[in-house]
């Protein structure tokens, strides 16, 4: 089992993690989660290559035991195309996509699978599902997602959120973004995150909303709206996440130069945010869906084997944490 004050984040004395841990942020995880029991977890409508590979690959790293959901005769045909055998799984077969969806809900709300991955569905029926008042797997909150990012230029892993499902979030929504990244992190072992909300400037303007939110969000923080992390906005970019940035700016802050949580204004933002630090950085980014009863693994078909192995260890190991009761659920 994993200890319930050790933190997936190590830090130094200031804060910060050590050059010399990064080479192994993300196996780090995969290593923890590879110390607990599997998981049985729905891969949803997994009718491609891809998706039932990615499956077997989290299978014979000891972190799942897939429950294959979807039309019988498309998951077969899929395997004996691309020569992979899913010879003793269990495969709950639906009629279609949707009731893959459907299916695997009702499998998570009952407890007989304590994860979902998606499968080759679109994302918006997958998590139509999910969020629907019958599901079971709602909260009170909206769910997000995140990415984990291993930026080797960052000294430590960095959240962005939310770049995949809320395209233009209120300042409610983006009150439920934040709070479900920052009890991640609490899972993960970081007791109090730093948050910065992200504009395009670090002074408010009432002709770009982004920054009237981050200073609202920065209240609720301070009103107890938001709970367990130091938060703080607006951050342009480069003063959330550079020191020097932060001081030639003479900005006093408790989180510039150093946040482990990026929260940007809308989807657009984010999502190029992380694209950008994958493609031009050399980033690693590992995408959970929070917020709902269960963790939700959205991958991607460009996904590199350590990301998708990243992606279902940070899964197992909220579902563990969780199970010890370091975060209610």
């Amino acid at each position: 089992m994993i200890p319930a004050g050790e933190s997936l984040f190590p830090r130094d004395s200031a804060g910060l993690v050590d050059d010399t841990e990064r080479l192994g942020r993300f196996e780090r995880f995969l290593r923890q989660a590879r110390g607990l029991p599997p998981m049985r977890t729905a891969v949803v409508h997994p009718c491609n290559a891809e998706a039932i590979q990615a499956a077997l690959e989290a299978r014979d790293q000891g972190l799942i035991i897939p429950v294959l959901v979807g039309p019988s005769k498309k998951i077969h045909a899929a395997a004996e195309q691309a020569g992979l055998s899913i010879a003793g799984l269990q495969l709950d077969a639906t009629e279609h996509s949707h009731a893959a969806a459907e299916h695997a809900g009702t499998l998570a709300a009952s407890g007989k699978v304590q994860a979902l991955i998606k499968g080759s569905l679109h994302t918006d029926e997958l998590l139509g599902a999910v969020i629907a008042v019958q599901s079971g797997l709602r909260t009170e909150r909206r769910i997000s997602h995140v990415y984990v990012v291993d930026v080797p230029a960052y000294p430590k892993p960095l959240i962005i959120t939310d770049a995949a499902i809320n395209i233009a979030p209120t300042l409610l929504q983006k009150r439920d973004i934040c709070q479900n990244a920052i009890d991640l992190l609490h899972l993960l072992g970081v007791e109090e995150p730093l948050v910065a909300i992200l504009a395009a400037v670090e002074t408010i303007n009432p002709a770009m909303q982004a920054t009237i939110d981050a200073a609202a969000l920065t209240v609720m923080a301070l009103r107890g709206q938001i709970t367990g992390a130091k938060v703080d906005g607006p951050l342009a970019f480069d003063n959330a996440i550079s020191l020097d940035a932060a001081r030639i700016k003479e900005i006093v802050s408790p989180v510039a130069g150093k946040a482990d949580i990026l929260v940007v204004p809308d989807l657009e933002a984010g999502n190029m945010l992380a694209k950008q630090l994958i493609y031009l950085a050399a980033a690693d980014a590992a995408g959970l869906v929070v917020g709902a009863r269960v963790p939700i693994v959205l991958t991607s078909r460009s996904d590199s084997l350590k990301v998708r192995l990243a992606s279902v260890s940070l899964a197992r190991l909220a579902v563990a944490r969780r199970n010890a009761g370091i975060l209610s659920p």
